[in-house]
């Protein structure tokens, strides 16, 4: 009975620690949160109307 348990034991801590390995391969293989770089382009402009909406614009 005991031998068992035992068994159960390591079994969980084999799963845990290929959970643990899976989880830190995915995060490293996705960049570690990196963000893109906002593109290069200029803003258009029609006559005096942003291309942004004004509640977007910084001064």
């Amino acid at each position: 009975m005991a031998g068992s348990i035992v068994v159960v034991l390591i079994v969980l801590a084999v799963a845990a620690a290929v959970a643990i390995v899976a989880t830190v391969r995915v995060v490293v293989r996705d960049g570690r949160g990196h963000i893109p770089t906002e593109p290069s382009q200029r803003p258009w402009t029609a006559g005096n109307l942003p291309s942004q909406p004004y509640s977007m614009i910084r001064f």
